[in-house]
């Protein structure tokens, strides 16, 4: 079964090498450094810089429609025979909405309830941006599903980083 894994920055490497992932998505502030694990080809990823923020500010990217769909699009290309890591420097909140909307995009019949269900019960602290929540509603034309079915789960148990975690695909 296709999965995703979803980690912090800190616990990528580790990630990857116990999972045997060979792709990864990473979402973070622009200019933060970041080394791909050896594992991984630089074909199989994809860096967007993008701030975790939901409204405009001077000096950071917004999440907007061209990192969503870049997301999405690389996700579409994934094989599916190894896991796709998704990750961001805490794991809690880039990283949670674009897993949210991974599946939503490769699972186009499955309830988003359903999803963010899925994502609570795998990560008490997932908190997924708002903001990339409802740009990736918007582009795989869920009409305020998306941001309902996270505004339904609420916000997560405070922490400093999340703990890696699974989501299943399909």
């Amino acid at each position: 079964m296709p999965m995703l894994l979803v980690c912090p920055l800190s616990k990528l490497n580790a990630t990857v090498a116990a999972s045997g992932a060979r792709s990864i998505v990473t979402l973070l502030n622009a200019g933060t450094p970041i080394q791909r694990p050896s594992e991984i080809a630089a074909e199989h990823h994809m860096v967007i810089p993008m701030s975790d923020i939901i409204e405009p500010s001077d000096g950071h990217i917004l999440p907007g429609r061209a990192e969503v769909e870049s997301v999405v699009a690389f996700a579409r290309r994934w094989d599916r025979r190894h896991p796709l890591v998704v990750h961001c420097y805490a794991g809690v909140s880039r990283s949670t909405a674009a897993a949210f909307a991974i599946v939503c995009a490769l699972s186009p019949g499955r309830d988003e309830p359903a999803v963010a269900a899925a994502l609570r019960a795998a990560s008490p602290t997932a908190t997924p941006n708002a903001r990339l929540v409802a740009v990736a509603d918007q582009v795989l034309s869920r009409n305020g599903r998306m941001v309902a079915a996270i505004q339904a789960i609420g916000r997560g148990v405070d922490c400093i980083e999340g703990s890696p975690f699974r989501l299943d695909v399909s």
